[in-house]
């Protein structure tokens, strides 16, 4: 038991216990760093633990959920103790981990795999399904308000924002039905020929390392989102040193949080195991919105200010132009490198006009 996948979470834990809501200086910064990729990489072991023990897609939908919950008590907190300041931010989080998620964990899956197996294949039906999902949450959450003329600005009414948090929460709950229960298969990997993969060869854990395992994850979710609010001054003194605009602060946030699906959805590509990749990606773009805005709009009974949802004109032709892409790469049920490359410039292009609007 004592490995350092067990003993990161703790330290990583101890650190953000000593170190939340304090003033670090440089030496101390480099060290929470240090905790936080251990505890990302952590994660992503006791991820793949779960995920061995309880198979797909139950494994990506646990890591998914998980790493959403927690950020979304974040931002709900950071909501709540920002005020007015932080009308955009639900919007600007959510809108990254769309972008990060469809295109980045998405995007290096494919090139990863698609350079070690030559082409990679994965269920279509699955992928559809989710990318459908996707697509419809992002738009009727985050594209609507922008047009909406009940409220001045990109914001939804109260009856709106009811309206939509109810869809998103159907939408999601109607997707992990389907995920789970009626059509598993369709989220399961397959072979070249298109035949549902075995379960990997080694010997399943057991109930009682899986759920150590678990607990484990939980607490390495924790401690990762934790020190990454507690980066996020010496982050954004780097960015205001830079010359870059505030919301990139946003940006680097969420390439922290969503660190370990990346990393899990990588290993998982290399493994020529592309649809658990595609699970975890589309998968946590889906939780991010369906999860999120109805805890927003809970949350909204008692935050100050508006809520600002909708999306301006740059990102909504990035939104677009990922959808587009994504359905082209969906529908042949297999891809090889130039796929995922185009993911991959529209994750650059997306970083490069949060840097230069």
């Amino acid at each position: 038991m004592l490995t350092w996948t067990t003993l990161a979470p703790f330290g990583a834990l101890v650190a953000l216990a000593l170190t939340w809501g304090r003033g670090l200086n440089t030496p101390i910064v480099v060290v929470v760093a240090a905790l936080l990729a251990a505890a990302v990489l952590a994660s992503v072991h006791h991820a793949e633990v779960v995920a061995h023990r309880v198979g797909e897609p139950f494994g990506s939908l646990v890591l998914a959920v998980a790493v959403t919950v927690i950020e979304v008590a974040l931002i709900v907190t950071l909501m709540i103790s920002g005020g007015k300041d932080t009308s955009s931010l639900a919007r600007d989080t959510v809108f990254a981990a769309v972008m990060i998620t469809c295109n980045g964990i998405v995007g290096l899956s494919l090139f990863v795999g698609a350079r070690r197996h030559g082409l990679v294949t994965f269920n279509a039906e699955g992928a559809g399904a989710a990318l459908a999902t996707v697509t419809t949450l992002a738009v009727l959450t985050m594209v609507v308000p922008t047009f909406t003329t009940s409220e001045a600005g990109p914001e939804f009414s109260g009856a709106q924002l009811t309206f939509a948090a109810v869809a998103s929460l159907a939408l999601y709950g109607m997707f992990v039905s389907t995920q789970t229960v009626r059509h598993r298969d369709f989220f399961l990997p397959v072979s070249a020929e298109g035949q549902p993969l075995d379960d990997e060869h080694a010997e399943p854990p057991t109930n009682r390392e899986a759920y150590t395992s678990l607990g484990l994850l939980l607490l390495s979710l924790v401690a990762v989102v934790g020190l990454a609010k507690v980066e996020s001054p010496a982050i954004e003194s780097a960015v205001a040193a830079a010359g870059l605009p505030q919301s990139f602060v946003g940006v680097v946030i969420a390439l922290l949080v969503l660190a370990p699906e990346t990393l899990a959805a990588v290993r998982a590509a290399s493994r020529n195991r592309l649809q658990t990749s595609l699970n975890l990606g589309l998968g946590s773009a889906m939780a991010s919105i369906g999860l999120t805005i109805p805890a927003i709009a809970v949350a909204t009974i008692w935050l100050d200010g508006p809520l600002l949802l909708g999306l301006g004109p740059t990102q909504m032709v990035l939104l677009a132009l990922t959808v587009v892409v994504s359905v082209l790469t969906v529908v042949p049920g297999r891809a090889t490198r130039l796929q995922g490359g185009v993911h991959l410039v529209l994750l650059a292009a997306f970083v490069f006009l949060a840097i230069a609007p």
